[in-house]
């Protein structure tokens, strides 16, 4: 599964069981499944057993404190949202529990109904709430574009279907090539890739489908070719449009008959498998110009899936860069716990042309140099260290979740008649970073 269409899980952290009860009861009659637990110390055990979907946790706890626990999930659960509440709160408190990776604030009393719509909005914009392992990576978004291709994945997947990925470099083609796949009918048979630009074109033809002996002048022995090699399976086309016209014409031939040949044979071949294919060129004008055929094209997009550039995604960079931070953290044995607010403008004000891969690129090098808890701009490559924001407007909306810190945007908004790039120049922001910031705030 990709998505889990369950109930939305919510688990109460509070050393005081009536609190945890009452809060409960307030959430299951608006359709929230809950848990609760009085016991810090037993939270991760919990977590450990059932699925959760976000944590609402007292800030103030005897056993272990609250800003203490969140610290340790950063750690093992980098990805799951956690909301503070405290019957003590100050700004302090405030910064410190958004520093270290909290989503909200609230103060006790508990506004229910700001509570609920922070968690309704959560509940809608994230799309996957217990992302999918692959061998290599998992899926991290909450990114409308990136949900509804997750979802045609989820539908795609069991049939036979073929499909054709397409997008730039580094959106996670591979990824989700690998999805389909592991979601299959065919996912306990063969799984075979083929890199079209990186094997030279007068070899692709025989990497595909093989020789006999002698076919030509290297050809020492028989070589079984990935179609055969497939057989049963699925087989994956990366950088489909580097494939030259001659061998498009032969698969083909092989998608219409279900059977070839191998180069320097007669004998035809049974091929049992299923194609997916990825490209980050335009096939439409390629088509136009004469470099791919329309055929085959029509022959690869029974579904075609467009993936979503990363700075289309701008509420996936911070989560993503969370999940790295906790990938590398394991590869490097680091603990870094999060990052800056200095390093999320950054991040968030960038172009992002090498996509996710880029951003990979960029928290496996700040982890490695990082050597405090959180990635400070130093820790970036020097060309990311432009954006360094220090003026009372930034210091002002970085506390994104408080009041304060809407009443700031609204009134720079007020200000400029509704203007968002003049409102983000007055609060000395970019307006990327505006942007998100008011969806945070739901003040779109």
């Amino acid at each position: 599964m990709y998505h889990d269409f369950m109930v939305f899980t919510i688990l109460i952290v509070d050393d005081e069981l009536e609190a945890c009860l009452s809060l409960a009861e307030v959430l299951q009659s608006k359709g929230y499944m809950t848990l609760h637990e009085d016991d810090p110390l037993k939270v991760l055990a919990l977590l450990g057993q059932e699925n959760v979907d976000l944590i609402l946790m007292d800030v103030r706890m005897p056993a272990l404190g609250g800003i203490d626990l969140l610290k340790i999930l950063r750690k093992t659960h980098p990805l799951l949202p956690v909301i503070m509440i405290s019957g003590y709160a100050s700004v302090e408190s405030a910064v410190r529990a958004m520093k270290y990776g909290a989503l909200n604030f609230f103060a006790k009393p508990v506004q229910l109904s700001e509570l609920f719509q922070e968690i309704h909005h959560l509940e809608r914009s994230v799309r996957i709430k217990r992302p999918v392992m692959t061998s290599t990576d998992t899926i991290v978004t909450a990114n409308e574009k990136m949900g509804e291709v997750l979802s045609l994945v989820e539908k795609a997947a069991p049939t036979e279907a073929s499909v054709i990925i397409i997008g730039e470099s580094g959106t996670g083609k591979e990824l989700i090539a690998d999805l389909l796949h592991h979601a299959s009918k065919r996912k306990n048979n063969a799984y075979i890739k083929v890199n079209c630009a990186a094997i030279p074109d007068n070899l692709l033809e025989s990497e595909m489908f093989g020789h006999e002996k002698g076919a030509f002048t290297d050809a020492q022995s028989q070589q079984k070719g990935k179609i055969e090699l497939a057989d049963g399976g699925t087989i994956f086309f990366d950088e489909i449009g580097d494939m030259s016209l001659q061998t498009q014409a032969k698969m083909l031939r092989v998608l219409q008959e279900k059977h070839f040949t191998r180069l320097g044979g007669s004998v035809p071949i049974k091929a049992d498998f299923r194609i997916i294919a990825a490209t980050n060129k335009s096939i439409e004008r390629m088509i136009a110009q004469g470099s791919f055929r329309e055929d085959l094209f029509y022959r690869l997009s029974v579904i075609t899936l467009k993936l979503p550039p990363l700075r289309e995604r701008g509420e996936d960079i911070v989560p993503l860069a969370l999940h790295f931070i906790g990938v590398f953290n394991q590869v490097y044995g680091k603990n870094v716990l999060g990052i800056s607010e200095r390093v999320i403008e950054t991040l968030e004000g960038h172009s992002w042309p090498g996509n996710v891969r880029e951003l990979k690129n960029i928290i496996e090098r700040a982890v490695i140099f990082c050597e405090t808890d959180l990635i400070e701009p130093r820790d970036l490559p020097e060309q990311y260290r432009i954006v360094d924001r220090s003026a009372e407007g930034f210091e002002a909306i970085k506390e994104f979740s408080t009041e304060k810190a809407r009443a700031v945007i609204r009134e720079a908004l007020r200000q400029t008649n509704g203007i968002k790039g003049e409102a983000a120049r007055l609060l000395k922001i970019t307006r990327k970073t505006l942007y998100n910031r008011m969806k945070r705030l739901n003040l779109e």
